[in-house]
């Protein structure tokens, strides 16, 4: 449940223009509570709860709501349009594949899919050999959970186990949310997998002055005493690369345990690349600040820059485990996405988006820790790497999350024509599209500061 319940009533707020914003309506904009009104009437209510903005249009690193305005996005709508909304080349592809037309063949073979797929090898690197393409995020981990499970019964493991960590996120279907750590989201399930472990997450308050990898043993030794074996009982291990609510990273030692860990027992070893996957991070892949090697990769989000694609990427004995038409999707490898991913990984590289996160990033970075040493203990942690950052909320006097404060903070953004993720807890996550000018960068920076400031002096 969101901590906060936006107020879809309009309110007339200062006006603005900029090279990068205009507000020149009320906000939200007129218009904006009616139709969302509408959609409280014919959707299920699970889809609502962000911030009550009605989109019209969105270009490069700009969204434009039905009243005309102008707003900086520090969202990427949720991490995919990391090559810009609206790209040209990706629209071009688009464009391309209607005008033959071919917008899907089922299993058949066609020749986009086999130039994506190519390039899409390729991107991943020499450890990574053939790939499974899908629709959504929680399908490739469905997928991985299914490839690790075949893999541990062709090795004879005597039981299916997989270990992921508390408050990870995996996705929303069956086995995906068996793999998350959220408790109270698989209470519908009815019942758990004894199958599925999870091992405490390395948060940087949770480590006190423990290394990573002491971390990662101390609580694998409890699982461990409970009667499992990792030889006979474990088949694999699936870490989201960076928990996304905080875009809290792992430290280095623990990720470099884990590895070892399941290299000492035949474990598969799959990151959920969902978020940070296709440069968001400062590199290709999340799992490169590391230093690991996985075994399984799942990927969506960035991977169709807004259009369903997703996929699970592996080496070829682990992939070629299903039988001929074992996994299939309707969908899966259509036309128009494999031309839509093929197009974002051209775009990344001619762009070199890789670069050009990690330089912004550092950037990004080194703004929110000004604001971090002026906010007198009510920011906590700024977390993150390259383009993806996230704001961590306290009260300064009890030390207890605030998630109030969050909240305030992202409508106030709004309000003066910045998008920023509304988590619903006590972060503000930062995302923008890895092609937003430095200008544009700093200029929404600039707005989250005013904007706590100005939150934090009304609550005074």
């Amino acid at each position: 449940m969101p901590s906060h319940i936006f107020s879809r009533d309009p309110i007339k707020v200062p006006s603005l223009q900029t090279e990068n914003r205009l507000i020149q309506t009320e906000i939200p904009a007129p218009g904006t509570k009616e139709l969302l009104e509408d959609l409280d009437n014919i959707e299920s209510r699970s889809m609502h709860g962000q911030i009550p903005i009605v989109w019209d249009s969105a270009k490069d690193f700009n969204i434009f709501d039905i009243g005309g305005n102008k707003f900086i996005d520090f969202t990427s709508a949720i991490f995919f349009a990391n090559v810009g909304h609206s790209n040209s080349h990706v629209n071009e592809a688009i464009h391309r594949m209607i005008d033959k037309p071919i917008l899907g063949c089922y299993a058949y073979g066609n020749e986009m899919r086999a130039r994506y797929l190519k390039k899409l090898i390729q991107f991943c690197g020499p450890n990574f050999e053939k790939a499974f393409l899908l629709s959504a995020g929680t399908e490739s981990t469905e997928a991985a959970l299914k490839l690790m499970r075949m893999h541990g019964q062709t090795i004879k493991k005597e039981r299916l186990g997989i270990i992921s960590l508390e408050n990870n996120w995996h996705g929303r279907t069956l086995g995906a949310q068996m793999m998350s750590g959220n408790i109270k989201q698989k209470e519908w399930i009815g019942f758990i997998d004894e199958d599925i472990h999870h091992l405490a997450f390395p948060y940087p308050w949770e480590l006190n002055g423990e290394s990573g990898s002491t971390f990662f043993y101390k609580h694998l030794n409890s699982l461990l005493k409970s009667g499992v074996n990792p030889k006979k009982d474990i088949c694999g291990m699936i870490l989201e690369t960076f928990q996304g609510w905080g875009a809290v990273f792992y430290p280095e030692d623990f990720v470099k345990a884990a590895r070892d860990f399941c290299n000492e027992n035949e474990i598969l070893l799959t990151f959920d690349e969902m978020q940070s996957g296709f440069a968001r991070t400062g590199k290709a892949f999340g799992y490169e600040h590391y230093e690991v090697e996985p075994d399984l990769i799942c990927c969506g989000k960035g991977m169709g820059n807004g259009y369903p694609l997703s996929g699970v990427i592996g080496r070829a004995d682990i992939m070629d485990l299903p039988e001929i038409g074992n996994m299939s999707s309707t969908h899966s490898a259509n036309p128009m996405a494999c031309a839509v991913g093929l197009a974002v990984i051209e775009e990344i590289e001619s762009k070199d988006l890789i670069n050009a996160s990690h330089k912004k990033g550092h950037l990004l970075k080194l703004k929110l820790n000004e604001l971090l040493s002026k906010s007198k203990g009510r920011i906590k942690y700024i977390l993150g790497e390259g383009l993806i950052s996230a704001i961590i909320f306290q009260d300064p006097k009890t030390l207890v999350p605030d998630n109030l404060i969050a909240s305030r903070i992202s409508e106030k953004c709004y309000q003066k024509g910045l998008l920023v993720v509304h988590t619903g807890r006590e972060s503000i996550k930062i995302g923008p599209p890895l092609t937003i000018s430095e200008q544009a960068l700093i200029e929404g920076i600039d707005i989250i500061t005013e904007s706590f400031h100005e939150v934090v002096k009304e609550n005074d």
